[in-house]
């Protein structure tokens, strides 16, 4: 019991003094002032900082440390990850005496890559054959980088990392071949190649600076060189410089069309400079600005302003004339204001621009062969209680066969919307009185037809003539015995201008004089019709087991009854005569050549005829489900004509017949149309003008018209081949739209175009010798395999006997790129172009593939 009392106590003695000489801390000298309860600052633990910011996480098939070098080893699919950074490699060493992180990709026996290390940093992805990262400075090395970036992807020898926002880059090659970036195939098709680049990055977008960068086709090296290049990685609309389309052309030589610069302007706007340059001298400048505001307007102006120059200075062949032409399109959504409207198609050229166009696009499209060029300003106001619309126009008419130009300015319709003169009693209007409907309106227009270098001059506005015209029109229906519908109408129009005309004979210098006399003036006129139309059917059957079941006919005859007073007749004032040279007296009217028009002479009780056909008939079908098919023979077929009882002369009109069929399942379309005049046509005074005689019934083809269509493709002509069941295996990468018989040769769709119009014109009228006009025209294109393609067009007047325009087209898909080639070989312009464009969006501007303007998605509007 002691043995164990003392045991106890020692064991608590040697824990006291253990204790005590643990806690024992050599006293620190206190200074003179202090009191001896104060606690000094050196009492507080001062932490070393740490050389990483964050917890470095590793893992790997095999891991070694180097204690005394501090170094960790980290081999088979190693991986680290430190703070947004993920570094996945075959293998990585860590120096911490450096603070430097060391990635190697998985090499095979010879020491090539074969596995890249892969770099994951913010969301985005870095493949590179060797990494280094220093965990204090935040920088990076890579070689052999592949960084993608938008559309396209950057593979640098050497790339720098100076921070998260700026890359540096040493021999790099930029891509959007979409093949190469998803790894399908191992060489880009194509590549933009510059020795230095610096790649910016910021929260919202980044951007690509380049020095000299030169393309690269399949490898091989062109000489498209540009001196730096500025490539935007955004959504956003971006300024860039535009590619041009080269060639030649024999009157102005070799040429750039379409060099320039694009340029946003703020949200609403954006503008495109656009320069063609030939070698002989010509030079054009096209400024083009494009603007829209949503659910408000949209439009744009264009404009070609340029110098043609042609043949050598100080020869007979040398010319020199400046074009231009300029542009406006403004059109308002309709959601904008329902009641007022406001839209605009300018279009005014010189009057030789066509003759002498600098932009290429004007001779493929063909628009050198037009000979007339309009515009219009509209303005229409509704309103929404008062049953009116008023619509101003400002109209530009431009005829460049002529010189001479029509403008309308300004112009103002008012339509009074179209009401019943009567209410029905019962809710359903019947009868002719509850059926008359009234349409009425003004049309005020001032008009001039000038010279273009008269335009807004004294000449100009001394010719100016002004009109205010009103029509009322009424007119009603009602059906007799169920199977014939009668109409009457009435037209009154009424008429006010500020200019008749006087004409005279003047014997001393023997000519006709017109002299135009400045008075408010007008007239009124009016006219009345009855018709009565119905509807017959006919219908022919054939035999059972024929190979034509019916034939339908559909018969729609109209006749009608035409009245109208003789306007020349001296109780209304409207015409005049006078003495010609032969002292013949001669009416005329003093509205001859106003804007307002003339009231028509002579009184007027025609009896008019209209006989509308539809022929169909019905024949077997094998390919139809009901086991019959319907063929139009005609879709329409009229003949017209009418009898004037109260005519002195020439009672009976031309007969017209107009004619609409389709052939071979609506693919083949033909429109006639034909003249008959029934009096014969005198030619016994030798003149090439003949005298309408009153001998009726010799019926003369004055006038003939046939024009045809014909769509072809090789989906009328062949069937479609199931290539997947019919061929074992298909290619792959860029030809994996082939497919592959046992003998390896290609297989595919050769699907091709061609479209055949005709057309035939014949025309006499009083002439002696007819006036003819015949043409074949091709357009068309074929692939001659998935990624070429040819098209073309061509017109032979079979008349003249010559070629009319013809143009042929090369398009090669590059996966990435197209190369296309347009050609006119012959005619007054002679030219080809050559053109390369990229397909990917964010290069669209840069490189001219197409313009990235407003019509895209992804404009900020």
């Amino acid at each position: 019991m002691a043995k164990t009392v003392l045991k106890n106590i020692l064991q608590i003695l040697i824990i006291l003094i253990f204790n005590n000489f643990l806690a024992q801390k050599t006293p620190e000298k206190l200074p003179k002032n202090a009191v001896n309860d104060t606690i000094s600052k050196k009492d507080t633990i001062v932490v070393k900082k740490e050389s990483l910011d964050d917890i470095l996480r590793t893992k790997a098939d095999d891991q070694r440390r180097d204690i005394p070098k501090k170094m960790t080893f980290l081999n088979k699919n190693a991986q680290v990850k430190y703070q947004d950074m993920q570094i996945d490699a075959d293998y990585i060493s860590i120096d911490d005496n450096k603070n430097l992180i060391y990635a190697r990709g998985k090499q095979d026996s010879l020491g090539k890559i074969i596995e890249p290390v892969i770099t994951t940093q913010a969301g985005k992805k870095y493949e590179t054959n060797e990494f280094s990262y220093n965990t204090k400075t935040k920088q990076a090395i890579a070689f052999n980088a592949r960084t993608e970036e938008s559309e396209g992807v950057i593979i640098a020898q050497k790339t720098k990392k100076y921070n998260d926002s700026v890359f540096a880059m040493r021999k790099a090659d930029y891509t959007t071949d979409d093949y190469f970036i998803k790894k399908k195939d191992t060489a880009a098709d194509y590549f933009m190649r510059a020795y230095n680049i610096k790649l910016i990055k910021t929260k919202n977008k980044s951007q690509i600076v380049t020095g000299p960068i030169q393309m690269f086709i399949e490898q091989v090296p062109t000489p498209l060189y540009l001196p730096f290049a500025i490539l935007p990685f955004s959504a956003k609309r971006a300024a860039g410089i535009l590619i041009p389309s080269f060639g030649e052309r024999e009157d102005v030589g070799f040429f750039l069309n379409g060099i320039g610069y694009y340029q946003p302007i703020g949200e609403h706007f954006d503008l495109k400079v656009l320069a063609d340059i030939y070698t002989k001298g010509s030079w054009n400048l096209r400024p083009q600005v494009n603007y829209q505001k949503k659910y408000r307007y949209s439009g744009n102006f264009t404009a070609d302003i340029g110098t043609m120059v042609r043949g050598i200075k100080g020869l007979d062949d040398y010319t020199k004339n400046s074009t231009y032409r300029i542009n406006w399109t403004h059109s308002q959504d309709s959601k904008a204001n329902p009641f007022l409207t406001f839209s605009a198609s300018v279009d005014i050229v010189s009057t030789k621009f066509y003759n002498n166009p600098l932009n290429n696009n004007y001779i493929f499209n063909q628009n050198v062969l037009n000979t007339q060029q309009n515009s219009t300003v509209t303005l229409t106001k509704r309103f929404l209680k008062l049953p009116m619309t008023i619509t101003g126009t400002a109209s530009y008419s431009q005829n460049f066969a002529t010189g001479l130009a029509d403008l309308r300015l300004p112009q103002m319709n008012v339509a009074i919307n179209q009401f019943y003169l009567f209410k029905s009693r019962t809710g359903i209007r019947q009868g002719l009185l509850e059926n008359i409907t009234v349409n009425t309106g003004f049309n005020l227009t001032n008009f001039v037809n000038t010279q273009e270098n008269e335009l807004f001059k004294k000449e100009m506005w001394d010719k100016m003539q002004t009109g205010l015209k009103n029509n009322i029109a009424l007119a009603t229906n009602t059906t007799l015995a169920k199977y014939f519908t009668f109409s009457l109408s009435a037209n009154i129009d009424n008429a006010l201008t500020t200019k008749t005309l006087n004409r005279y004979y003047d014997p001393v210098k023997n000519v006709t004089v017109d002299e135009i006399n400045k008075n408010f003036t007008g007239y009124s006129t009016f006219s009345t019709s009855a018709s009565l139309q119905t509807t017959l059917y006919g219908m022919m059957k054939f035999k059972k087991g024929s190979a034509i079941e019916a034939v339908r006919h559909m018969m729609t005859p109209s006749i009608g009854f035409t009245y109208s007073p003789d306007f020349s007749s001296p109780n209304f004032g409207y015409y005049r005569n006078y003495y010609n040279a032969n002292g013949a007296l001669t009416p005329y009217s003093i509205f001859e050549k106003g804007i307002i028009g003339s009231p028509s002479s002579g009184m007027v009780g025609a009896l008019g005829f209209n006989i509308g056909n539809n022929i169909e008939m019905k024949v077997k079908s094998k390919s139809d489900s009901t086991g019959v098919k319907k063929i139009k023979i005609f879709e329409s077929l009229n003949l017209a004509g009418s009898y004037n009882f109260a005519a002195k002369d020439h009672p009976w009109s031309i007969f017209t017949i107009n004619g609409q069929s389709s052939f071979f399942n609506n693919k083949l379309t033909v429109n006639t149309s034909l003249s008959l005049e029934p009096y014969k046509i005198d030619f016994s005074s030798g003149s090439d003008t003949g005298v309408r005689t009153e001998q009726f019934g010799h019926f003369s083809v004055q006038g003939f018209n046939v024009q045809l269509s014909y769509p072809l493709s090789s989906e009328i002509f062949g069937e479609k081949t199931d290539y997947a069941k019919k061929y074992a295996s298909k290619g792959e990468v860029r030809n994996e739209n082939y497919y592959f018989d046992d003998d390896h040769y290609a297989h595919f769709d050769q699907a091709w175009t061609l479209n055949i119009s005709a057309n035939y014109a014949y025309s006499k009228g009083l002439s002696r010798l007819p006036n003819k006009i015949a043409s074949i025209g091709l357009d068309g294109s074929i692939k001659l395999t998935p990624y070429w393609n040819i098209n073309g067009s061509t017109h032979y007047d079979m008349v003249t006997k010559e070629l009319a325009y013809t143009r042929i087209g090369f398009s090669r898909d590059q996966r990435s790129f197209t190369i296309n080639f347009n050609w006119v070989p012959f005619g007054q312009y002679k030219v080809y172009d050559f053109f390369i464009g990229i397909k990917a969006n964010i290069l669209s501007d840069a490189l001219k593939y197409k313009d990235r303007s407003f019509t895209q998605p992804n404009a900020p509007f």
